[in-house]
Order: structure tokens, then C-alpha cells, then sequence
């Protein structure tokens, strides 16, 4: 009865297996003591569309390794030749991202531990019973490199219905595989000449985006062993590749490219880089740079901002003129320009280095930055109206020219105009500097002692040309009166800058900066009295002066925690009309042009000289707003007195990285057109249609 049970029960099992379907699909192995590989499927059998996808698996021992489609400097990839049912087709294998190996000095592009190689096919008809076999190569290497190689075969049965094929046990193993295959890239791409490889796309900003590298499909192309430096700005990014003898920009330049993101995730997408310059880089040669960002720093000399400080020069020269140290004092200037222009390109560079979407006039956006240029100004403006004097005699004025401290003073008076001058954009500087923040770090640098060079030129030419020094007026007493009636646009600026706080840090951010005025104030008045004193009365009241100003020092902390402003916006510069401006999102821009309606777009600051005044008198008239209202003209204003991440990104997309920025959209969807940077209401009528 034992033996009866046992045949009963050894029948069921086979009769069970006989109708299970084959479940592991897997070939017999072709093993080494350095790999073992199979042939495998993602289904039992041929489903209704006829499809089904087979691999080649190959499972290395511990420290070998095989190669991607393109090896690098060194392997060779794996090879997989299949025979297949007459009407049946395969496509190409699709390869996993693969890992850099350095391996003797080399770098290759490799698979660890195990692969899966997967090939589509498609069958004539399906429902029936297929056999697929295989002839595959492939080298693996450790210390050495071993080729080896393999025959396998499969049978596919019919299929179980209408439908597509069961999954086999290996589906699991192709869907994991499948999670390791780049993703259709979402980006454009650009492969210029030289090896420049740029990307392009919103969410790929300085923020986001901490390391990146590409692999291209096909061995020559770049030198794999050669770093890519990366560049982040808003908006896209380039890596800097190193071509090798293959390379041909004009054929464009496919592959893998990995992005890793802040949060160390990765992700990898197949990308096809047309040929091209990037936008940013695409018609700006070096010399147009220069020559835009040299013209630039020449009409900032005319901005409100800095032109007080050219008169302030222009009295120092008409003293010093008489003393034969014009020349000398005008390289002081010029030294004191050039190295700030040369700090603050450095300081934009390492900002945007670290991650910060920084452009011109980046520093404003700092409450405590606006704080104590406000304190530096009110401090100018008391040793001018003769509250005190200082040792380097501020530019000089009312003092002999002459000696080291004369020098210092036309030094720090180049630094002090720069700083000013940073509210100001002037024109043919947006197009530099977008140009020379998308060039080598030294190109940038170029630039930026350019900006310098034009805004010392007007002050060099007056001391160096001897014609120009004959009719400057001589020396007397209404220099003093000048002296001390420049005072005023130091402390209206003072003001203006203070009017700043309050859009960036709200009430609190005043409060504290008018407490450090108070406390600049008595250190002047202090150190003033110590310049009239005996030496024990020059001690007290110079330990007084020190002690306020340090007091001062400690309240930018305040003003550094303060909260925003609770309307930290750009006020409007037109009454009964200001509620008409919206609030600038891409969002909304977005949706205003869908639907056909025309835009004007204004990106403003605070703290931009030049853009208020644009808004009083070529924005916010009533002429232009009739015109707004007649036409149906939506108007978007963006705020970048404080850092905007949107507003950034919008500006880079237009080449500029710094406010203002006036854009103007036709009805219809047509392209915008780009306003000059300095407005009369003529062009902006003229521009929407209305002049």
C-alpha cells in the first residue's frame, strides 16, 4: 500500500511539472572561475504582440569586471549574436549605465558584479512554441584580462492566451536592470568646437546641481581620463571635455550623461548634444567683451550714484595740479578701481562656486551689506561737511596731495566709488558681464578689470593730459564751499540706501541701521574732537570713537537676523495706477501669453538707481500707463531686491545678471522684444506700438 502511494504521488508531481510552464527560461550555464553567463527571458512564451526580450547574464567573481558598449582606454565591449525563427527580428542591446574603473592608469567604462545585456524581439506571428539560441563573447578583466565565450539556447512555448506572455522568474532581474537604464534625456544640449559641452534646463540650477560627467557612446570621441570641469549657472550648466583624435563637434555627441543633485541622488539620462556654441557663449568674442564692459565703466562715471565721487576728484585735482602730483594720484584712483572691480568679480565667481545664483550688483541684496554702505556714506558726508578728518584724508580734498597719506586716500576713494557704483547698471554691461560669467574664471577677471579701467579713464585723462589740467580752475577758497556741498548727495544717497534697509529688513532692519547712524555719528564727532585736543584729551576721545564704532560693528548683527519687510517690494512710482502691476511669476507670464495678451515685464531692485529712475519717468507716466490701459497691456513688475530664484533664472535666460531688464510681448505669442536699459517714454511707446 506504501509502494502504491508513493507511485501515486511521484505521477502527480510529474504530471504537475508537465503542465507548469518552463518558469526560469534561464539557458544552461557556460561558466569559468571568473564568470558564469546564461541566456535569459522576461517571458515564457510569445505573447500576443509578438514580443519578448532576451539577455545575456553575466555574473563575475569578486574583483572582475566586463565593459560597457564603449570600454574607454582600454577592453573591449560584449558581443551577443543571436538565431532566431524565420519572420523573427532583434533589435541592438540596450546597455545599463555603466561605473569609471581605473585600472593600470587607464579609465574604462565598466560592469561589476553582474550585467544584464537585453534584446528586444519580435516575432511574425505569435502563440506558438520558439527557440532562440545564442552565440555571445566577452572579456573579463582583474589584474589580468580573459576573453571568453559561449553557445546557449532557450525554448519559448506558446502562449498561455490573448493577452502578452506570463513573466518568467528572471522578469524581476529585467526590471531591476531596466531601473539602471539612462532615461531619455528632458534637457537641450550643445557641443561646441572646442569640447564644451552645455545643458540647459530649469530645474538644473547652482543650487541643485553638485557634480556631473559624461560618456560618450563611442571610444576616440574625448580623453577619458581627463577631468570635465563643471560650470553652474541658473538654468543649465557646462562640462569642459578634453576632445581626443575622433572627435567631430560638427556630427553633434551622443551618450550617457550622470547629473548628482545635493542630496547625492543620480540620475542618468541618454543624451544627444547637437552642435553648437551654448547661448550664452554663442557671438561674444573676448575683444567685443572687453570693449562693451570698458565703455560700460565709462558711463558709470555719469550714474547719480558715482558722480559725486568723480567731482570730489576733479577738486582734488584742481589742488594738486599746482603740486605736479596729478599723475601720481590718478594711478592711486585708478589701483583703488581696478582692485575693487577685481575683488568683486572674484567674490561673484566663489559665490557662484558655491552654489549662489549671484549676479551684478549681487552684494545689495545683503541687508547688513546696504547697512554699512548707509554708515560709509553718512561718514563721507560728515568728514566733507568738516566734522573730522582722517589720516588718508578722504580723496585727498583740502590737503596737500603730496605724501603717502594723499595716496591712500585716491586709493580708497577708487574702492568707495566702485561700491557705489554697483547699484548702477549702465548700458553694454549686462551683455559683458552675462558674456564673462559664462567664460573661463581669468576671462571673467579680464572683464570685470575692464569695467574698472573705463570707469578710472574719465579722472586719468583729466590728470594725464597736460591740456586738460590748464583749464581745471586754481586753487581757492570756493573749493572748501564745494568741498562741503558735495556733502549733500553723500548723506541723499545715505537715505536712499536707508530706504533699501526698510524693503529688505522691514522696520526692525531700520531701527538698527539708525541706531549705527547715531553710533557713526558720535565716532566722527569724537574723533573729530580728538583732532583738537591735547594728547590726554586726544586719547579719551579717540578710545570713544573706537569704542562707538565697534558698537556699530556689533549692530549689523541685529540687522543681519531681522525679518523681511512685510511689503519688501518696489514701490511704484505712479499713484492712482500702481495697483495695476502684478507680481512677476513665470507662472503667470506664462499664462498671459497663452491666452494671446500682450505683457510688459519689468525686473527691478530696490536698490538700482537706474531702474527707479526709469520707472519715474518712462514707466510709470501718464502716457505710457494710458497707452498700458488703451491696448490691454498686462504689466508683470519682478523684485530682486532680495535674492529671487525665479527672477535669476529668468534674467540668465535673457543674458543678464544683473537689474534692470525690460521686456516687452506683442499679442499673439510673437517673440519679446528687449528695452534698452536706459528708458525715455519715447521708446517705450515706440516699442509697444504706441509712439
Amino acid at each position: 500500500m506504501l509502494r502504491s502511494l508513493t507511485r501515486l504521488l511521484l505521477a502527480l508531481a510529474a504530471l504537475a511539472c508537465a503542465a507548469a510552464p518552463s518558469g526560469a527560461l534561464e539557458s544552461a550555464p557556460v561558466s569559468s572561475p571568473r564568470a558564469t553567463a546564461t541566456l535569459v527571458t522576461d517571458l515564457d512564451g510569445v505573447g500576443a504582440d509578438g514580443s519578448v526580450r532576451v539577455a545575456l547574464r553575466l555574473r563575475m567573481a569578486p574583483g572582475w569586471h566586463t565593459y560597457w558598449r564603449n570600454p574607454g582606454e582600454a577592453g573591449a565591449p560584449p558581443e551577443l549574436s543571436l538565431t532566431l525563427p524565420e519572420g523573427a527580428r532583434a533589435g541592438e542591446i540596450a546597455w545599463p549605465t555603466p561605473r569609471r574603473v581605473t585600472e593600470a592608469g587607464l579609465t574604462t567604462y565598466a560592469y561589476s558584479d553582474q550585467v544584464l545585456l537585453p534584446v528586444a524581439v519580435t516575432f511574425g506571428a505569435a502563440g506558438g512554441p520558439a527557440e532562440i539560441k545564442a552565440h555571445a563573447t566577452w572579456l573579463v578583466c582583474k589584474d589580468i584580462c580573459v576573453p571568453e565565450e559561449g553557445d546557449f539556447a532557450v525554448s519559448l512555448g506558446p502562449s498561455a492566451g490573448p493577452g502578452p506572455g506570463a513573466p518568467s522568474e528572471q522578469a524581476a532581474l529585467f526590471a531591476a536592470f531596466d531601473r539602471m537604464m539612462p532615461r531619455p534625456s528632458p534637457w537641450e544640449a550643445r557641443i561646441a568646437a572646442d569640447g564644451t559641452l552645455w545643458v540647459g534646463g530649469a530645474e538644473l540650477t547652482p543650487g541643485t546641481v553638485t557634480d556631473a560627467w559624461f560618456i560618450p557612446d563611442r571610444p576616440g570621441m574625448i580623453q577619458d581620463d581627463a577631468a570635465q570641469p563643471l560650470s553652474v549657472r541658473q538654468g543649465g550648466f557646462t562640462l569642459a571635455l578634453h576632445p581626443a583624435k575622433g572627435f567631430a563637434a560638427e556630427g553633434g555627441l551622443s551618450g550617457v550623461l550622470s547629473v548628482r543633485d545635493r542630496a547625492g541622488l543620480q540620475t542618468d539620462v541618454a543624451l544627444l548634444a547637437a552642435p553648437g556654441q551654448p547661448p550664452s557663449m554663442s557671438a561674444l568674442p573676448v575683444w567685443r567683451m572687453l570693449a562693451l564692459a570698458f565703455l560700460g565703466g565709462m558711463i558709470l562715471n555719469l550714474m547719480p550714484c558715482v558722480f559725486p565721487i568723480l567731482a570730489m576728484k576733479a577738486v582734488a585735482l584742481a589742488r594738486g595740479a599746482a603740486h605736479g602730483a596729478a599723475r601720481a594720484h590718478a594711478v592711486s584712483y585708478a589701483a583703488g578701481v581696478l582692485a575693487a572691480f577685481a575683488a568683486l568679480g572674484g567674490a561673484l565667481l566663489a559665490a557662484r562656486a558655491a552654489g549662489y545664483a549671484a549676479g551684478w550688483g549681487f552684494q545689495f541684496q545683503s541687508p547688513v551689506f546696504v547697512a554699512a554702505m548707509v554708515w560709509l556714506l553718512f561718514g563721507v558726508g560728515l568728514n566733507l561737511s568738516g566734522v573730522f578728518g582722517v589720516g588718508w584724508r578722504m580723496a585727498g580734498v583740502g590737503q596737500n596731495l603730496t605724501g603717502r597719506g594723499g595716496h591712500e586716500g585716491s586709493f580708497l576713494t577708487g574702492l568707495l566709488a566702485v561700491l557705489v557704483a554697483t547699484p548702477c547698471t549702465a548700458p553694454f554691461m549686462a551683455t559683458a558681464i552675462a558674456g564673462a560669467l559664462a567664460a573661463p574664471p581669468a576671462v571673467t577677471i579680464l572683464v570685470f578689470l575692464a569695467m574698472g579701467a573705463g570707469l578710472a579713464a574719465p579722472y586719468a585723462a583729466l590728470a594725464a593730459l597736460p591740456g586738460l589740467s590748464r583749464v581745471m580752475p586754481r586753487p581757492g577758497p570756493w573749493m572748501e564751499t564745494l568741498r562741503q556741498v558735495l556733502a549733500f548727495p553723500m548723506y541723499a544717497a545715505a537715505v536712499w540706501l536707508l530706504w533699501v534697509v526698510s524693503q529688505e529688513a522691514g522696520a526692525d532692519g531700520v531701527l538698527a541701521t539708525g541706531a549705527g547712524l547715531v553710533l557713526v555719528g558720535f565716532a566722527a564727532w569724537a574723533l573729530g574732537r580728538a583732532q583738537r585736543h591735547a594728547v590726554q584729551g586726544r586719547r579719551f576721545f579717540q578710545a570713544a570713537a573706537l569704542a562707538a564704532v565697534l558698537a556699530a560693528a556689533g549692530v549689523l548683527g541685529a540687522i543681519a537676523i531681522a525679518p523681511a519687510g512685510v511689503a519688501a517690494t518696489v514701490p511704484e512710482a505712479g499713484g492712482a495706477h500702481a495697483a495695476k502691476a502684478e507680481a512677476f511669476t513665470p507662472e503667470r507670464l506664462a499664462a498671459l501669453r497663452a491666452s494671446g495678451r500682450p505683457v510688459f515685464v519689468n525686473m527691478t531692485a530696490a536698490w538700482c538707481v537706474t531702474c527707479l529712475v526709469n520707472e519715474r519717468v518712462a514707466i510709470r507716466t501718464a502716457p505710457v500707463e494710458a497707452a498700458f490701459a488703451a491696448r490691454g497691456i498686462a504689466y508683470l513688475k519682478g523684485d530682486w531686491t532680495r535674492q529671487d530664484a525665479a527672477i535669476t533664472a529668468f534674467l540668465q535666460e535673457h543674458g543678464r545678471d544683473g537689474v534692470p531688464l525690460y521686456l516687452f510681448y506683442p499679442p499673439g505669442g510673437a517673440p519679446a522684444v528687449v528695452l534698452p536699459q536706459i528708458l525715455t517714454e519715447g521708446i517705450v511707446l515706440d516699442r509697444i506700438g504706441a509712439g
